[in-house]
């Protein structure tokens, strides 16, 4: 059956514009169900409380739950590959964070590669650390911790949320620039790092602020320095450890990352929506409690900070020989 030209010519235009208007479609009504953050630390850490804080946004602006799931473990390699293996839906989404930039050099054999297998969606915020020691460790300042950790080599216990991650990292390049002995001890997560750091069975810590600053005004924990370049506006008190240690920086940054191949669309919505998260007065009242900076940006923003960071840090852990397990 021969159809008339115009009608022809009707039908393939209608038939070209079909996937852009699918597309559109798609992203107008993304999300029909409830979306899934997976992290890959254990809960009341600093990257848990950014996941549940931009969680509960997006729930709020897109009208489907955001649920808040924790996958610790093996330095939140096994939460990342269960998204990288997860349809590119829109439907499973990842913290993306400084550690996946460091477990990059740090594995030798993932079944993943996340600069690849991850699509950047949106940067959140960039968090400082504090250097902090249970108040029974007889220091105030970061020279006093200096002295007494080298006449007590092996004797001082650091905690972190697991190997390579930002605690890890942090105390690694500490260790490196001033040469005391401290003996690294791995859990599974920075809440439950702190808790033993609380408990006095640890004695020191580079903690996120937002998971620790509480218990340094309450006067549990001590804080002897802030990890980046300034002093945070939070604690202006505080010093810096490179006022006593030149040089020395370290600061901590979560995002989120969706599987590769999700739509382009989805990908722009979730990153208007965080953006517009960040721009809130009260979400940035709330960052600013913690001492973090949040990062607005577009996906690709956040896909040349990753690359960015992944070459930086990779070459710390090479020079100083950390080793998964």
């Amino acid at each position: 059956m021969k159809l008339p030209r115009r009608k022809f010519l009707h039908l393939a235009v209608g038939a070209t514009a079909l996937p852009a208007v699918s597309r559109f479609a798609r992203a107008q009504t993304y999300p029909v169900r409830p979306v899934h953050i997976i992290v890959g630390f254990a809960p009341a850490g600093g990257t848990d409380i950014m996941a549940r804080l931009i969680g509960q946004w997006l729930s709020e602006q897109l009208g489907q739950q955001f649920i808040i799931e924790n996958r610790p473990g093996a330095a939140s390699n096994i939460g990342t590959e269960m998204v990288v293996n997860a349809p590119p839906d829109g439907y499973t989404l990842l913290v993306a964070t400084f550690v996946n930039a460091v477990n990059a050099t740090l594995y030798d054999k993932l079944d993943f590669n996340f600069i690849r297998d991850i699509a950047p969606v949106a940067s959140i915020a960039r968090d400082p650390f504090a250097m902090e020691v249970h108040p029974s460790v007889p220091v105030k300042t970061v020279s006093e911790f200096i002295a007494y950790a080298k006449a007590n080599p092996g004797k001082i216990n650091m905690a972190s949320a697991g190997i390579g991650s930002g605690n890890h990292i942090a105390g690694e390049l500490f260790k490196m620039m001033t040469g005391v002995n401290l003996v690294h001890v791995p859990y599974r997560g920075a809440g439950p790092a702190l808790v033993d750091l609380l408990g006095g069975q640890v004695q020191v810590m580079f903690a996120t602020m937002s998971s620790s600053i509480e218990y340094v005004r309450a006067g549990k924990l001590r804080a002897l320095a802030v990890t980046v370049m300034t002093r945070s506006p939070v604690l202006p008190d505080l010093p810096t450890v490179a006022e006593f240690l030149p040089g020395y920086e370290f600061s901590f940054w979560t995002g989120i990352g969706a599987p590769r191949n999700t739509p382009a669309e989805i990908v722009d919505k979730l990153n208007t929506e965080i953006n517009a998260a960040l721009a809130d007065p009260k979400m940035k009242a709330r960052l600013a409690e913690w001492g973090a900076t949040a990062l607005p940006g577009s996906p690709a923003d956040f896909g040349k900070l990753i690359a960015e960071e992944t070459e930086k840090w990779g070459k710390v852990v090479k020079f100083a020989g950390v080793k998964s397990d």
